[in-house]
């Protein structure tokens, strides 16, 4: 059962809090601030990630062919190729606008 349902895309959740923590993908909320860089999240878990990238000595083992820009987690690697290659995955379905990140189709 999931009896908490986004008055804004319909998506339902089994418990009001996942509710809230969902809602602010439509608000744009991010009430978790890291204190080193000022950069905001929506999610404590997803601050608590980041805040490792600010330890010393952590390797940045995936390389950009392109720029020499270096990355910890293949994936933003990955995401960080699209400014190179102008790959645009994400179309809006309203009007066809391509977005290089999930996040910026859903922040459109």
């Amino acid at each position: 059962e999931r009896p908490h349902t986004c008055a804004e895309c319909g998506k339902r959740f089994r418990q009001k809090v996942n509710l809230a923590v969902h809602l602010r993908t439509h608000t744009g909320e991010r009430p978790f601030r890291c204190a080193d860089c000022g950069k905001g999240f929506s999610q404590k878990a997803h601050l608590l990630r980041h805040r490792r990238t600010h330890g010393a000595g952590l390797a940045r083992p995936h390389t950009c062919a392109e720029c020499g820009k270096r990355f910890r987690q293949k994936v933003n690697l990955a995401v960080h190729l699209r400014t190179h290659t102008g790959e645009r995955p994400f179309r809006c379905a309203d009007c066809g606008k391509g977005f290089s990140q999930k996040a910026h189709l859903l922040r459109h």
